[in-house]
Order: C-alpha cells, then structure tokens, then sequence
C-alpha cells in the first residue's frame, strides 16, 4: 500500500515540469522530479511541517517548496494526497483557481 497519492490532474502537473525542464536539460528534468518525490516522501511521518496558504486556499491544505515548485497536498488524507505540483511563481489568481478546480 502507498504511503502516498497523486490527484490524477498531479501526474500531469508533473508530466508539464518534466517536459519543460527537459527542454533544457533531460538529467536536470530527471533530478528535479526525483527531488519532488524526495520531498514528498518525508512529509509521510510529519504531514504537519508544510505551511498553509490561506491566500490560495481555505481548505486545510498544506504547502512545501522545492527549487521553484509548490506541492500542495491533504496532510489529514491517508494515504497522504498531493493535490498539485505547481510552479511557485505563477499568478496566485491562477494557482487558486487551479487548486478549487480539485476539489
């Protein structure tokens, strides 16, 4: 059993930043998925340590960055459920919009 889970629009989230980053740099793409699922690995013991955007969301949804990217992720849903990977900079209008649409 999975001590995680991808909403099903996450695989595309990351299927978007592999291609974009591979555009430049396939090992670079490869590594930075690596290091997205790194981080989402050990948020499985403490689901608690990310922080909240009340900006984005006003679900109890919970944040961590790694390099320029946004996890979000359900930290009450076991197994634990990445809602999203997103790049961090984009408009927060838009990562709002894009987090409602996955309820």
């Amino acid at each position: 059993m999975s001590e995680f889970r991808l909403h099903s629009e996450a695989f595309g989230d990351l299927d978007e930043i592999r291609g974009y980053v591979a555009i430049d740099n396939p090992d670079t793409a490869n590594f930075v998925i690596s290091e997205i699922f790194i981080a989402i690995r050990k948020l499985i013991p403490f689901p608690h340590q990310g922080h909240r955007r009340p900006d984005l969301t006003s679900r109890p949804l919970r944040f961590i960055t790694v390099y320029d990217y946004l996890i979000c992720y359900a930290p009450e849903q076991h197994p634990l459920l990445i809602v999203a990977v997103l790049h961090g900079r984009r408009n927060p209008l838009i990562l709002s919009k894009i987090l409602a649409e996955r309820e």
